[in-house]
């Protein structure tokens, strides 16, 4: 009989998780004897659903709000890439057994730009990356960028202290650029990534002048609820391409998929086209 691999992603809270959309698409087209639940745990709670992982039988699974930070602290090993982002969103167990934490936000957003852009994009767009946002969200983003070899990227903030904290992950390529001067910021950019909740359903639109933009420039969102942003409106009326939210989500499930399962599973339209109605007002 074949053995039943579990895996989860655990919050709190949890009910409004795509991820058992995503990882249950991908079991069912492989044809995988597993299974991936949400699991609320509160933050009282969430060392000790850590320390019984293994003994429930869980190859491993995905962080969500708020714990990302807490796993990062109680994790036996870290990636080089987690320990560089200061936050885990997935965990299985390493060859020794450990207790491993990963962050897959910056490969997933840059799989994404490489889908939707080609992967030859840093060239046909020259000029800097400028991420809006100084969180935790960009955080990730930055390092995603330095590690595709972007030679500058700019993080521009509405407090600036919050920006220059990100200098540091290499001050050779990454500069804190002061709100007031995005207008000049962006006439040097190839690329726009909006990693703040602004235009996020609920929250305030981002008002932004795009054109100081140069044509070849390219405009992305990680907000996913809507999938058409202002931002993204905004661009694709100036005819840039703009590159949505929801990529970055699928594309950051593959390498814990991988790592449980034991199959690299593909972002396709079929996927996406299932989580497209799943956002969808009912």
């Amino acid at each position: 009989m074949p053995v039943l691999i579990k895996a989860f992603v655990v919050g709190h809270p949890i009910a409004h998780s795509r991820s058992p959309l995503i990882h249950g698409h991908w079991l069912a087209e492989h044809g995988i004897v597993g299974s991936y639940e949400r699991i609320d745990v509160a933050p009282d709670d969430f060392p000790a659903f850590l320390a019984g992982m293994r003994g429930n039988g869980f190859a491993g699974g995905n962080v969500t709000i708020p714990h990302k930070e807490t796993a990062f602290r109680l994790v036996e090993v870290l990636t080089p890439r987690a320990r560089a982002i200061g936050a885990v969103n997935t965990l299985d167990f390493d060859e020794a057994g450990r207790l491993r934490g990963d962050n897959t936000d910056a490969p997933g957003f840059i799989a994404h730009l490489d889908q939707s852009l080609g992967a030859d994009w840093p060239r046909r767009r020259p000029g800097d990356a400028l991420v809006l946002g100084a969180g935790g969200a960009a955080r990730a983003i930055v390092v995603g960028l330095l590690e595709r070899g972007l030679p500058h990227i700019r993080v521009a903030n509405r407090t600036l202290a919050r920006a220059e904290a990100l200098v540091a992950l290499d001050p050779a390529r990454v500069q804190a650029l002061a709100w007031p001067d995005l207008a000049g910021g962006l006439a040097e950019t190839g690329l726009l990534v909006n990693t703040t909740l602004l235009g996020m359903s609920g929250h305030p639109r981002l008002d932004l002048d795009l054109s100081p933009l140069a044509d070849e420039a390219a405009v992305a969102d990680i907000v996913y609820a809507p999938l058409e942003t202002p931002l993204l409106a905004a661009a694709r009326a100036r005819g840039l391409a703009a590159v949505d939210g929801l990529g970055m989500l699928l594309h950051q499930a593959v390498p814990g998929f991988e790592r449980w399962f034991g199959v690299r599973p593909a972002v396709t339209p079929a996927l996406r086209d299932r989580i497209v109605a799943d956002l969808r007002p009912s």
